[in-house]
This record gives structure tokens, C-alpha cells and sequence, in this order.
């Protein structure tokens, strides 16, 4: 029997429904609560632009939502594992359970099934969903909360250099010979480093080659002179590949996009660690999701013998959160090579994996 880790239907299917409905109440709890306090911080920028109404907060929540979900899913499975667990020792079904010759990880294994199929869903709801709003938002946010661009495939913060001179960009969107860029800076350098002349435009196309600037201010530094031009080209040696090479954001890149740029990236000679690390972490984070039952299993075991309730269901909540901290910063650390990407995506998912096993099976089994 302890061979069997579903040994009973009705109980899998009883605290698997139980399970499901507090992660989508804490879920629900977090993310309303959290879209509140970031409105707050925020609606003031979003108003601040020319034309812009309730219909633009809405468009703001909209994109915000999404990443809130994606970031604080696995904080609710959290959450709710200690929620569920706490309830069912509270009222003696663990109790009943382990009567019935069921094992720990027989009670727990509709959770970890359950807990699975997040997993799943979460990183398939990054791929088609927060992937797309994230870009959006940050070339939203990069042009100020202005008109937002149409094209999904948004690049924010554009820099690309050109011999000495610097181009630069708000956002950048399209691919090719129809790649576009909004709030454009060009900086035209001397030998020696110093900015002699800035270019600004609204917006500009690729001109095949060079860049075409409509609306034109240019300010000379030597002088202070300032005029305007219908139209300038400038950045000669900057092409579209560049600019796409230029900043690939993991977060607005789908699994399959960011394996194309890291591709890229390599065939160019350029360093790809950072986006290698966000590339499996990719598949490790919502891998987190599974990770949190074993983690908050301390709450469900022992408390007949010790009573000590809180205290389980703290020190439940306290590995939980440790894992984000060792997960973030090992993100860090892979980010700038101090270790390989796939051992700082992998490492914090297998290290807690081996604590919660170990505390089980020495406490339990």
C-alpha cells in the first residue's frame, strides 16, 4: 500500500478540490491586494500623459495582472499547502489518515499532483500571456504612458553604438527593414568621448542603411545652437539586427524566441550566459509550484505530538520564502557567470528539494 501513492479516489479528488480552491482564493487575495498598491504608485504616471483616462488605468491593470499571477503563483500554492494542511490537522483527518495506513507521502501526494498541473498551467500561461504583456508594458512604460505600439514584438531602452556616436530609443518595434523606433536620441561624439551635438526625433525608420528621423530638434553643444529639420538620417552603420541583438529581455521572450536570440547571440561571439539562465529558469520557475507542498509538509505531521501549530506552520512559510531568496539570488549570480545558467536555475529547486524530502522522511516515514 505504501507503494500506491493515490490508494483512495475520493480522497484524491477530496484534497485535490480543497487544494485548488484556496491557491485561486490566495491567489485572488494577493494579486487584488497588490494591483491596489501598485495603482496607487502608478495611476499618476499613467494620467500624466496627454489624453489618458480610466480607459488607460484599466489598459495598465490589464497588463499588470498578468505579471502579478505569474510572479505570486507560487507564493499561494505556498500559502495555501499550509492553509489546507493546518485545517485538515485542526479537525484530526491527518489523524484519521495515517490510521487508515496511509504513509506521508501518500497524504500528500494529491497535493503534489495537484501542484503539478499548476505547474503546467503557470508556464503555459507565461508562454502565451505575460511574456506578451510584459513587453508591451515596458514599451508602454518607456514611452511614458504614451500611445501604446502596435506591434507586440516591443524592445524598450534601446542603446546601440555607432563607431562613437550613440543611438538610442525608447522602443523599438518590428523586425527587418520594418523594424520602427519611438523616442529617439541620437549623440554625435568627438575622437575623444565628449557629446558635440544631440538628435532627437519622435520616430524614426530604417532607411536601409541609416535611421530616418521625422521631426527633427538638433542642439549643438559648442554654441548652444538649436534648430529643427523635417528629416534626418543618422546611425549609418546601426542595423536592425543589432538593435535586436542589442537588449533581449527574458521576461518578454517566449521559450522558443529567446532559444532563436540565444542562437543569435552565440553566432555573433557575444557572451549568452544571462539569457541561457533565464532560458531554464524558464522551465525551473514554474517548477516552484510543485516545490511548495513538500516544503510546507511540516504543518501537516507531528502536531498531535508537539502542538505546536504555529510554530510548524511558521517554520513552513520560513523555507518557502528562504527558497525564493536562494532562487533570486542564484538568477544573480548566473546572470553575470559566477555559475553556470543551468546550475543557478536548477540548483535552489533540487537543494529544497533534498531539505523537504529529508525532514519528511526523518520525521514521518
Amino acid at each position: 500500500m505504501h507503494l500506491d501513492f493515490l490508494p483512495s479516489r475520493t480522497l484524491t479528488l477530496y484534497l485535490a478540490k480543497m487544494f485548488v480552491t484556496r491557491i485561486l482564493a490566495v491567489l485572488a487575495m494577493l494579486v487584488l491586494v497588490l494591483m491596489m498598491m501598485d495603482l496607487l504608485s502608478e495611476s499618476g504616471k499613467v494620467l500624466a500623459a496627454p489624453g489618458n483616462g480610466q480607459a488607460e488605468l484599466l489598459t495598465y491593470a490589464s497588463l499588470r495582472v498578468p505579471q502579478l499571477i505569474a510572479r505570486f503563483l507560487p507564493y499561494s500554492v505556498l500559502l495555501a499547502t499550509l492553509i489546507t494542511l493546518v485545517g485538515l490537522n485542526q479537525n484530526s483527518e491527518v489523524i484519521a489518515m495515517k490510521a487508515a495506513g496511509l504513509s506521508a507521502h501518500q497524504v500528500l501526494a494529491p497535493l503534489v499532483l495537484t501542484a503539478a498541473v499548476v505547474s503546467l498551467a503557470s508556464f503555459a500561461f507565461n508562454e502565451r500571456v505575460v511574456t506578451r504583456a510584459t513587453a508591451t508594458l515596458k514599451a508602454w512604460q518607456a514611452s511614458e504612458y504614451g500611445p501604446i505600439p502596435p506591434d507586440s514584438d516591443v524592445r524598450a531602452n534601446v542603446y546601440v553604438t555607432d563607431g562613437p556616436n550613440i543611438l538610442a530609443a525608447a522602443s523599438a518595434s518590428g523586425a527587418g527593414a520594418a523594424m520602427t523606433m519611438r523616442g529617439v536620441t541620437y549623440y554625435v561624439r568627438s575622437d575623444g568621448g565628449m557629446i558635440v551635438e544631440r538628435i532627437t526625433a519622435p520616430s524614426a525608420r530604417y532607411a536601409g542603411p541609416g535611421w530616418r528621423l521625422e521631426q527633427v530638434r538638433r542642439f549643438e553643444v559648442q554654441g548652444a545652437n538649436s534648430s529643427a529639420l523635417p528629416s534626418l538620417v543618422v546611425g549609418r552603420g546601426v542595423t536592425p539586427q543589432q538593435i535586436e541583438l542589442a537588449r533581449v529581455d527574458p521576461e518578454t521572450r517566449s521559450f522558443g524566441t529567446l532559444t532563436d536570440s540565444i542562437a543569435r547571440y552565440e553566432d555573433a561571439g557575444r557572451n549568452s550566459d544571462e539569457l541561457r539562465t533565464g532560458w531554464w529558469h524558464k522551465l525551473s520557475g514554474p517548477l516552484s509550484a510543485l516545490l511548495m507542498p513538500i516544503l510546507g509538509s511540516i504543518a501537516a505531521f507531528g502536531l498531535a505530538r508537539s502542538g505546536q501549530l504555529f510554530v510548524r506552520a511558521l517554520i513552513g512559510m520560513a523555507l518557502g520564502f528562504a527558497y525564493f531568496v536562494v532562487d533570486n539570488a542564484a538568477l544573480a549570480m548566473g546572470g553575470f557567470g559566477g555559475y553556470p545558467p543551468f546550475l543557478a536555475a536548477f540548483a535552489p529547486f533540487f537543494l529544497f528539494l533534498l531539505i523537504g524530502e529529508t525532514m519528511l522522511i526523518r520525521t514521518e516515514e
